[in-house]
């Protein structure tokens, strides 16, 4: 999201700077003589500035690669996308994988969204969120169900980034769709600020706090190739104090200064 506010301000900067080269060609020479020159290298140092981060937005989107569009494609695309599981060990190489980011306007994009909440919805096997990687694709789209919404929908989320997260943590159970037989508790952040393209690729920014915060955090590790488990493991070493007695919810223990 930053990204496209760096475009709104170089765009209006540009049309600015557009309007007031172009009145010192139609006004007094005298005037703006000694100015002419020094506006049209700003205009020009301006116009490859933006081209050059339009270039640089549109490769950090990438389109499926050959072999992804093979799969979302692949067998009756009313059903679901088979869950990849841990215990593969070429389906662990995807979930381990860190993934990119999608572009929303890229034609397969639907159907990898639905076919991806058939996943999630199995009725054998149902969740409350889904991240592409866990259906075999390393692309930056998730599914999440919103507990802090009337009607709890399901919504779709593509390239999350979680920019901001509190210090205080909730400590919860969590288990994976991809992690068969395996659950335990985890610390997370009790609230974090999320920015994202939603499905018509707005960009969106919002606060989200609590057990749905928790479903966007265990997503967006599956994006950067990072499992529950393997937060279990690095909080072994991760000293909390509790705030209440009654509540899971806990500080992290910092050093203090000598």
């Amino acid at each position: 999201m930053r990204h496209y506010r760096i475009v709104h301000r170089l765009v209006v900067l540009y049309f600015h700077h557009f309007l007031f080269y172009f009145c010192c060609i139609g006004a007094d020479p005298c005037v703006f003589s000694r100015r002419s020159d020094l506006n049209y290298s700003i205009m020009k140092k301006l116009t490859l500035t933006f081209v050059l981060l339009l270039v640089t937005i549109g490769a950090s989107a990438q389109k499926f690669t050959k072999s992804e569009r093979n799969l979302i494609q692949s067998g009756d695309t009313k059903t679901m996308l088979k869950v990849i599981q841990i215990t593969n060990e070429k389906e662990l190489k995807i979930l381990k994988s860190v993934s990119t980011d999608v572009d929303p306007k890229d034609d397969l994009l639907p159907l990898l969204a639905e076919r991806m909440f058939l996943a999630m919805r199995d009725p054998a096997n149902p969740g409350i969120g889904i991240a592409a990687p866990q259906v075999g694709i390393n692309k930056n789209v998730i599914w999440v169900q919103r507990f802090d919404k009337e009607g709890e929908p399901f919504e779709l989320y593509l390239n999350p980034k979680i920019t901001w997260s509190s210090a205080l943590l909730r400590k919860g159970k969590e288990g994976c769709l991809s992690i068969p037989d395996i659950s335990g508790d985890v610390l997370r952040n009790y609230t974090i600020k999320l920015t994202y393209l939603d499905k018509s690729g707005k960009p969106c920014e919002e606060i989200i706090e609590g057990f749905t915060a928790v479903i966007f955090q265990h997503e967006t590790d599956h994006l950067k190739g990072i499992l529950f488990t393997d937060r279990m493991k690095e909080q072994e070493k991760i000293e909390v104090s509790p705030v209440s007695n009654e509540i899971n919810l806990f500080l992290e223990k910092r050093l203090r200064r000598q």
